[in-house]
């Protein structure tokens, strides 16, 4: 029913906009995939999984304010995932903040420009300086 899809959306978005809210939802997302079979069908799965969970977090909910504070609290979130330890979750995690980064960039260039790849490429720039 369209009352608890928005209800759903409420408590996703709430979740996404708090510390450590984007791990933990790509956590909550991601759990249990990828630790069984790696046959080709279950990579597959995986790949669908990580995609839809980009999509999820390059679209600014509607409850946020402005596009520009979206993209302020969670862009950070989605480079910690690139930093994460375990190497079983590491590589869903790097796929998700992969996809969604490009997604981002692709919707909304300047916005991604300052929150994702400034950040992202900065260690680099200043070694070349």
């Amino acid at each position: 029913p369209a009352w608890l899809r928005r209800l759903c959306g409420q408590l996703l978005s709430e979740r996404l906009m708090r510390p450590s809210g984007v791990q933990a939802v790509v956590r909550g997302i991601m759990e249990g995939t990828g630790a069984g079979g790696a046959g080709a069908e279950a990579a597959a799965v995986d790949w669908r999984k990580c995609d839809t969970v980009a999509k999820i977090l390059a679209s600014c909910p509607q409850q946020c304010l402005s596009l520009e504070d979206y993209y302020r609290l969670v862009c950070p979130q989605i480079l910690d995932l690139l930093h994460i330890q375990d190497k079983l979750t590491a590589r869903q995690f790097q796929r998700v903040a992969t996809t969604t980064l490009l997604t981002m960039a692709k919707e909304h260039p300047q916005l991604a420009e300052k929150h994702l790849l400034q950040p992202l490429l900065a260690p680099l720039q200043r070694c070349s300086e």
